[in-house]
């Protein structure tokens, strides 16, 4: 017996537009040292909540496929993944550290709203030592670049194994 959804047809798959790491393996290669400086020191669970949340802000599919993958691989729950694009209203899912770093994403990732505004700043600052807070910047910031590449080259989201890019 088949089940609609085996019975279902699927939109086709978009190919993406341009393989940029392909064509500019030294700017790939140099975002991904970037990122792995970043990183650096961050709490792994929340280093992939800040990558997951941008992406979603951006609207990049394939990063998001890549983070929730990695996140679910490092033991996060499918439960905070999903309750993370509502955050403000899910905020007992998450630490006070946690939802500072999620603030501090959304405010990075938007700046055309305007400038990361103080009192966000000053949260992260109060749960983040400096030199902890430079590398979330930098994470926030790396991820927001990688989600430009993915978006514009419409890198193709379903097929990334956890810890492929490690």
């Amino acid at each position: 017996m088949s089940t609609a959804q085996e019975n279902a047809e699927y939109a086709a798959e978009q190919a993406p537009r341009l393989k940029w790491a392909e064509h500019a393996p030294d700017v790939y290669k140099a975002m991904v040292r970037l990122d792995a400086s970043a990183k650096q020191g961050l709490d792994p669970a929340l280093y992939e909540l800040v990558k997951i949340r941008a992406s979603q802000i951006n609207h990049c599919a394939f990063c998001l496929d890549m983070h929730t993958k990695d996140a679910l691989a490092a033991g996060e729950s499918v439960e905070r993944i999903v309750q993370l694009s509502a955050w403000e209203e899910s905020r007992h899912f998450y630490t006070e550290k946690e939802l500072a770093a999620i603030e501090l994403t959304e405010a990075i990732t938007v700046l055309t709203d305007g400038f990361v505004p103080d009192e966000v700043y000053d949260r992260a600052a109060k749960h983040f030592e400096e030199a902890e807070l430079v590398r979330l910047i930098a994470a926030i910031t790396v991820i927001n670049a990688w989600n430009r590449f993915g978006v514009t080259t419409r890198m193709t989201p379903g097929h990334y194994r956890p810890g492929q890019h490690a």
